[in-house]
């Protein structure tokens, strides 16, 4: 956790870190201490921010105001107190242990496209609030700033005594419920300060972005995720990389194609662009989808855009052309941002004299910083062979270069060019890195966790650009493109050894055998198996090896811990919590009162009607006194949310959901709330995918595709210290083209 250790030593670096601006400040402040320790210095943050609420008659309102943190304190003003000494605040608190921060995307508040933050307590939701800002950049700095307001929070926490008692004393920040009347009031606000934008008045940027866990492929080179696609460079055009996925051979009709390309700008910058809708601006770089107007947008990172294209650019259509589509865009949590594009229908525009209706086709956008004023610019999609292997092969004109999917493919090439000819675009680069709650030497995860089949799915043909196919084929699982090594082989199996240590081994092990639970899903036969759950192991899965802290090498997963016993498939009218208490839980059966230790993981899914995947594993012995797992089960859920990892991995289905999910290990207690129920034999953990919004709308798209997914998750303690290395996998679970109908009402 953040503060232990050197607190002073671990400021100083955090501080060295922070690049100044001028309009987002931070300074140290000093506070004395008693009993005879020395001064500790805290890093503060200041700025202007919308306060956005709803008044006691329903109207939404949008006031600008300062807002001010130093350490775990978050006060907030009507004017800067810095340059109006002895202004009260009109509203202050802590950011808890128990308030979340999420980042929510933009929505438009008043006249204005705005990036909002959400504030809420996961154990009481009455108390939330939030506040917006100008552009995607400034809503980082701010998340992060609020993040190490938390982190303030939590050491204090861990610290006890006192420290403790005062904390439980002190009331988190509310935005909105009832504040104090204030006898000063501001006469006028004067020009206010941007966050990252000097002073100026609080200028608008275009679209923003949300929080999430996805993340697509970055050349298959780095990370946890050893996914099985061979990328092949097929030709080189001004820069741009086109390449082409080839591990399928030449059985399939369709091609997984990317332009790749380094663009010089920050990550932030090329999101805005991509996103901006402006028709001047996209006229300088898009060939294709250069008109386009706002349809209608969802919980600020989803929106539906329509746009017309005349044919004579690409001299292939007699009539003009028209077509709708959707966006979602997300940030994962190593900070590179996803874009999903598919073709859609919408009631407001429905087909138009004189247009001919075209579908755009699926398409992924991936932006990964590799510095803070460069990152790499991804673009992929599926498309049919025709036309595309000339093209590939000779240098002439063809056909090809008449298509839609050979305009999507410049669109990197057009990006790169406008954004190098135009460097006022290149905003200051979001360089706040605040610590997280790992220790100082803890690098952050890379890229990908999982090592996953993958293949192109069939895809439209491409004379038939107005048709859209959703159902796909389903393709056998290939073995990861590395052959595993015996070095390998023996990293895992140390991983394994190191996670026997966390049980107690001086008590006999009893035969856990998994026919002797029944649950709502069976237990697959073989990989033609459908609507079943298995155990895949842990070889499809990078962990962090011994000398993770050194080096940041992970190695391939062991055997799970903990033995998967069984899967329930359960249909609920609303999130439901404490669900091993059920008498239709396996926790509450004779067999299941008799196991010495289970792992409840209770994944609450959003949908009508909501779902509840439930994984129970079981432990042969007794969890060992201070084992990692130990201090898991019984600590803190601090502890917990800062530890509890998930690595997600679609190994069969549609290449388009594959990029929605990611192989991307994710800090589940990060990214979305979870509760944690301890109680005799068991842990239950539950997972409310629905408390983002993110995370919502790409479990929408996973169920829109289901019953042709082959999905592997590993769960895992995150190690953060030497002693705790290497990693080992907690359990995994594979899900095999599973049936919404199939889910059983929980009560009934």
């Amino acid at each position: 956790m953040a503060g232990s250790g050197d607190g002073g030593n671990e400021r100083e670096v955090l501080e060295d870190s922070i690049n100044h601006s001028s309009s987002f400040s931070r300074h140290r402040y000093r506070r004395s201490m008693s009993s005879g320790e020395e001064d500790k210095g805290l890093l503060a943050f200041s700025g202007w921010v919308y306060h956005v609420g709803t008044n006691s008659i329903g109207h939404e309102y949008s006031h600008q105001r300062f807002l001010y943190v130093k350490g775990k304190y978050v006060e907030m003003y009507r004017r800067d107190p810095q340059e109006n000494p002895g202004i009260r605040p009109i509203r202050k608190g802590i950011i808890g242990p128990t308030l979340m921060v999420e980042e929510t995307g933009s929505r438009k508040v008043g006249n204005e496209e705005l990036y909002t933050i959400q504030f809420y307590n996961r154990l009481d939701e009455t108390k939330k609030g939030e506040i917006a800002c100008t552009s995607a950049e400034e809503s980082k700095k701010w998340i992060e700033a609020l993040d190490y307001a938390k982190q303030q929070a939590e050491y204090e926490l861990s610290r006890g005594g006192g420290a403790r008692n005062k904390l439980s004393l002190e009331a988190d920040i509310d935005l909105e419920g009832h504040r104090p009347r204030v006898r000063r009031y501001a006469s006028g606000l004067k020009k206010l300060i941007r966050i990252g934008g000097g002073p100026e008045l609080l200028s608008r940027s275009s679209s923003s972005l949300g929080t999430g866990s996805s993340d697509g492929d970055f050349e298959g080179e780095f990370g946890d995720a050893v996914e099985a696609h061979e990328w092949k460079c097929v030709r080189t055009i001004n820069g741009v990389r086109i390449l082409e996925d080839v591990a399928d051979g030449k059985g399939g009709k369709a091609s997984l194609v990317k332009a790749v390309a380094p663009v010089d700008a920050s990550a932030d910058t090329v999101l805005e662009v991509i996103l901006n809708l402006d028709r001047h601006k996209r006229y300088e770089w898009d060939m294709l989808t250069g008109d386009l107007e706002l349809v209608d947008s969802y919980d600020g990172n989803y929106d539906v855009v329509y746009g017309t294209y005349d044919p004579k650019y690409l001299g292939r259509w007699q009539s003009k052309r028209d077509f709708v589509f959707s966006r979602q865009w997300f940030q994962g949590q190593d900070g590179a941002y996803t874009i999903l594009q598919f073709p859609a229908a919408h009631k407001k525009r429905p087909t138009r004299n004189g247009y001919q209706r075209t579908s755009i086709k699926p398409s992924t956008w991936e932006i990964r910083s590799l510095t803070n004023e460069k990152c790499l610019v991804t673009h992929m999609l599926e498309m049919n062979t025709a036309g595309w292997g000339r093209w590939k092969k000779s240098s002439s004109c063809s056909k090809f270069e008449k298509t839609i999917p050979f305009a999507l493919l410049s669109q990197v090439a057009g990006l790169k060019e406008y954004i190098g000819a135009n460097p006022s675009l290149k905003c200051e680069p979001s360089s706040l890195a605040l610590h997280s709650k790992h220790s100082e030497g803890d690098p952050p995860d890379e890229f990908y966790d999982a090592v996953a089949g993958d293949s192109s799915s069939t895809s439209e043909d491409e004379e038939s650009d107005d048709e859209s196919e959703k159902e796909e084929k389903p393709v056998k699982p290939k073995p990861a493109p590395a052959a595993i090594s015996s070095t390998a082989l023996k990293q895992a199996s140390d991983a394994a050894e190191n996670a026997s240590k966390e049980l107690d081994l001086s008590v006999p092990p009893i035969h856990v055998d998994p026919s002797q639970f029944n649950s709502v899903l069976h237990k697959g036969k073989d990989d033609a198996d459908t609507n079943c759950w298995t155990s895949p192991g842990g070889a499809g899965f990078m962990i962090r090896g011994q000398t993770y802290l050194k080096n940041s090498a992970k190695i391939m997963g062991g055997n799970p811990l903990l033995k998967l016993i069984a899967v329930d498939w359960f249909n609920v009218d609303k999130a439901t919590d404490k669900i091993a208490l059920h008498p239709k839980s396996l926790a509450q059966s004779d067999a299941g009162k008799n196991l010495p230790f289970i792992l409840v993981i209770n994944l609450e899914i959003p949908a009508k009607p909501n779902y509840s995947l439930v994984l129970y594993y079981a432990a042969e012995r007794p969890v060992r006194k201070d084992s990692l797992l130990e201090k898991f089960a019984d600590g803190t859920d601090q502890f917990r949310d800062a530890r509890f990892k998930l690595i997600p991995s679609i190994v069969e289905g549609y290449w388009m959901v594959k990029r929605a999910v990611g192989t991307k290990a994710c800090l589940l207690g990060k990214a979305v709330t979870c509760k944690y129920f301890r109680q005799d034999n068991f842990l239950e953990i539950d997972v409310d995918i629905g408390s983002s919004s993110v995370a919502r709308s790409v479990i929408g798209l996973v169920l829109g595709y289901v019953t042709s997914l082959v999905v592997d998750l590993a769960i895992l303690i995150e190690a953060n210290d030497a002693a705790e290395l290497p990693e080992y996998i907690l359990g995994s679970v594979r899900l095999n083209r599973v049936r919404l109908e199939s889910a059983v009402p929980l009560d009934g």
